[in-house]
């Protein structure tokens, strides 16, 4: 069985007994349906930078990351490869292959070191079919997710490129940032490239608005890194009240 100790906890309030905004499905199931997913399964480490899977190949299970990052990449119709997504801290991946095409719909790239549970889609549905609380968690979660992507796209429209990389930003130090002394770092290893992928904008843009920001001391960039010095400089440039 894998265990391991949950991610902290946010304020969040997801409006269901029991959930966390920040928390994936692995670390919403007790310690008793952990062991029985874990056991439907098997456990791999991936390195950073590993390819868990390619967009193409055929699917025949899921991912479960119980600790670690992933990089969701897609290939576009001009042969591009865009990260879309950011995945971690207990979600499951690999999900919507088994239910649509049976082919991978995007390529999955480890940030860090990946502790991933392995399960054939089978016996992931019999392991919901089983648990019905489980089952209405991942419910719940996969509604959250679309909500959020429905929510991205909706935006595109009425938001600017540097108001997106900027919510962006806000978003990935949330998740992932470590804060110290009123400062927020996020050491996740991104590109500018893949980083206007996740906003929907231009590189262009993305170099653009951390020069900007960097010279009104909202940001501070290092290799590998962003420290966020000022968030209410940075929600006011998302679009956001201060």
């Amino acid at each position: 069985m894998i265990t391991g100790l949950p991610p902290e906890a946010s304020d969040g309030d997801t409006g269901m007994p029991g959930t966390d905004t920040d928390k994936g499905f692995w670390w919403l199931l007790t310690a008793s349906e952990q062991g029985d997913l874990s056991e439907a399964g098997l456990t791999r480490v991936y390195k950073p930078g590993s390819i868990m899977c390619n967009e193409g190949d055929l699917a025949t299970h899921l991912f479960v990351l119980v600790a670690g990052s992933v990089k969701i990449i897609s290939v576009t119709a001009d042969g591009d490869r865009r990260v879309v997504a950011l995945r971690g801290h207990g979600d499951v991946v690999g999900e919507i292959s088994g239910e649509t095409t049976g082919q991978r719909t995007a390529t999955v790239q480890a940030i860090d070191e990946v502790h991933a549970l392995i399960v054939g889609y089978e016996r992931f549905l019999a392991f919901l079919e089983s648990h019905p609380k489980a089952g209405r968690l991942y419910l719940h979660v996969m509604i959250q997710r679309w909500g959020e992507a429905a929510a991205m796209i909706s935006t595109l429209s009425v938001t600017t490129g540097m108001q997106r990389l900027a919510a962006l930003l806000l978003q990935l130090a949330g998740r992932d940032g470590n804060g110290t002394d009123g400062e927020v770092r996020i050491a996740i290893p991104l590109s500018q490239e893949e980083l206007a992928g996740l906003a929907s904008t231009s590189r262009t843009t993305v170099t653009r608005a951390l020069r900007s920001w960097r010279r009104r001391g909202f940001i501070r960039t290092g290799q590998r890194q962003i420290r966020i010095l000022d968030q209410q400089a940075l929600q006011r440039a998302a679009g956001r009240p201060g």
